[in-house]
């Protein structure tokens, strides 16, 4: 007698899962030259929906630079349907950087390791293993969910939600509501208290790269008009310089709502010295109250003895939202007179507001897997492909829900080295995933 085959829970198959994306590398530099296409995760994961009967769609700008749509049919089909992306590039890693090789999805101290552990190959994998879970039960959700796993996003998502927005959005029709990175992550104020920061902005992306001429001649010899100089003095000027503090609606929910939690009285028109208090969370918080700009890459040269004739200089600059030409008009004034100023990438900022049905789903799910969870509104400091799915009218949130260990520095690990993910915290997030889609 043959068998039925024995599936794994979702929340033992999202190890695995997780472990398999990152061995994909697909390492984006921001250059073509450079970047490893994402087609070959974008594969993988059709044939991980295929395996349960779910057929995708497969799109690219550019050869390789793939992003997959699917859509799975609610019960209810004159509900709006319900977004749920995630990204599978990835930035660089330097192995001789890290504790651990980062593209072999190892298991060590109760973490799995590796570049894209939290950015966010970990949201991915619990996806994947919550929709497959389904499907070998039979499941439909109340409302059509549609998947998009996408190209390009941690250089702008040109390639990816950009091109998908633009060039086919009737892959996305229906569409009124989404979720994505970076929210639904916890904050340990006691063992009676875990805030959940559910993010509900993201500041504006405002890429630019600075330049500066001169006249070409001899190291050895006096030289007044160095284009070298004249950037570096900029860059300086602009890296060195604070903006002031701008309390913004989503900023001033999340000091209002922090304040309840926490049986405070603040005044949200001083929010720096709350957010001093927050720990490593605070490096995202704490830039969420101004505009910034932090230079990034210069460029200059190509002989040790000769002065060169142009100087460049890249900075990341993050404005609030609708103050990106105040943004602008703020770095003209530092860098000064003679240096030029042109875009790499400029996106809106994102807004919404807290409230609604897909809030109080998040709040019930988050509750039922953690009974000291209070979820409490944010605004991102970077950007996700939530830019470019706004512009079709969607409302954005960002809602990868994680349990974290009290001690673990999760701010400090996008981007960074040893970046991994809490396994015990990425079952969670499937736990809650699987309620909150079930009841949105």
């Amino acid at each position: 007698m043959i068998q039925p085959a024995v599936h794994p829970e979702p929340t033992h198959e999202v190890i695995d899962l997780c472990r398999d994306l990152i061995r994909i590398d697909t390492t984006n530099t921001g250059d073509p030259e450079t970047t490893t296409p994402e087609r070959p995760a974008t594969e993988w994961v059709a044939a991980r929906l295929a395996e349960v009967g779910i057929e995708s769609q497969l799109r690219e700008p550019t050869p390789g630079r793939t992003s997959l749509v699917a859509r799975i049919e609610g019960t209810d089909p004159s509900r709006g349907a319900l977004l749920v992306h995630g990204h599978l590039d990835v930035v660089p890693a330097d192995p001789d950087e890290w504790s651990v090789p980062p593209f072999a999805g190892e298991l060590r101290d109760g973490f799995i390791w590796g570049r894209g552990a939290i950015d966010m190959k970990d949201f991915d994998a619990m996806v994947l293993a919550v929709v497959r879970g389904w499907r070998r039960t039979g499941y439909r959700p109340p409302r059509d969910i549609v998947l998009a796993f996408t190209a390009d996003e941690e250089a702008g998502s040109t390639y990816g939600a950009r091109f998908l927005v633009q060039q086919h959005p009737e892959l996305l029709a229906g569409c009124t509501e989404a979720i994505g990175e970076v929210g639904g992550y916890s904050y340990t104020v006691s063992d009676g208290l875990r805030l959940y920061l559910v993010q509900i902005a993201e500041k504006g992306i405002d890429w630019l790269r600075l330049s500066a001429t001169g006249a070409p001649g001899h190291g050895s010899m006096l030289h007044e008009d160095n284009a070298v100089t004249a950037i570096a003095e900029a860059v300086a000027r602009l890296g060195r310089h604070q903006f002031p503090v701008e309390v913004t609606p989503a900023v001033r929910a999340f000091l209002t709502h922090l304040a309840e939690a926490l049986g405070l009285t603040l005044d949200p028109d001083d929010p720096e010295q709350v957010i001093a208090k927050l720990g490593p969370v605070a490096r995202i918080i704490g830039a969420t109250i101004r505009n910034t700009a932090n230079p990034t890459r210069l460029q200059a040269g190509y002989k040790e003895n000769v002065i060169p004739g142009r100087a460049s200089a890249t900075v990341d600059c993050r404005s609030l939202p609708g103050r990106s030409d105040e943004l602008l008009t703020q770095v003209r004034e530092l860098v000064g007179p003679g240096i030029g100023i042109e875009f790499v990438q400029r996106q809106p900022a994102v807004e919404t507001t807290f409230d609604g049905p897909l809030v109080a789903a998040m709040t019930d799910a988050l509750r039922a897997e953690d009974p000291a969870a209070r979820p409490i509104p944010y605004m991102l400091s970077g950007g996700t492909d939530a830019k470019s799915f706004a512009t079709l009218g969607i409302r954005c949130f960002g809602f990868s829900p994680l349990r974290l260990p009290p001690d673990l520095d999760f701010a400090a690990l996008f981007h960074g080295i040893d970046e991994r993910v809490p396994i015990a915290g990425l079952q969670f997030g499937v736990r809650v995933l699987d309620r909150f889609l079930r009841a949105s």
